[in-house]
């Protein structure tokens, strides 16, 4: 039976959430830890990685963590985000982290909105360069919905089933 990790990095709590509704699709023989608290990755076959996308990017502590993931382990890739699902700024640090974990075989990608804080609303919102972004954000007050949190579910089964497959 494959041992399964789902980690995380979350400052306002909607990639913890989406993370727990990850978990609570797995099959036992699983742990959900915070990203710094997880010591070694070699004794999973199957990990689970999310973070909130900060200023169009990935944060750094995820980039240090993607780097240390062992070659050919299998991984998929969740993120949170203030701006469209889809839109350009939703999927280039999904992609960029992709990139990071070029030693890992990862499976799949998973993304979905997530509220962001007033008070990194306030602060970019202060910027013209960031207007539209900001515009943007607040319409995700009320994420990650039940919606979300079900699609992220979805998302575990499917990575499961691939994984899966990919050990035959």
């Amino acid at each position: 039976m494959s041992k399964i990790l789902v980690t995380y990095y979350s400052k306002t709590g909607n990639t913890k959430k989406i993370a727990e509704a990850i978990y609570e699709a797995l099959p036992e023989i699983k742990e959900i830890k915070p990203i710094d608290e997880v010591q070694k990755t070699e004794d999973y076959n199957l990990i689970f990685v999310g973070f909130p996308i900060f200023s169009h990017s990935v944060p750094f502590i995820l980039e240090k963590f993607l780097k240390t993931i062992p070659k050919g382990k299998r991984i998929a890739l969740f993120s949170t985000h203030g701006a469209l699902t889809g839109s350009p700024l939703s999927r280039e640090a999904i992609e960029y982290a992709v990139t990071l974990a070029s030693q890992a075989k990862v499976i799949s990608t998973f993304s979905c909105r997530g509220k962001v804080s007033l008070e990194g609303l306030e602060v970019l919102s202060r910027s013209p360069e960031h207007q539209a972004w900001t515009d943007m954000a607040a319409s995700a007050s009320n994420h990650p919905t039940g919606e979300d949190l079900g699609e992220a579910r979805a998302f575990a089964r499917w990575v499961l089933t691939v994984s899966r497959s990919l050990e035959d």
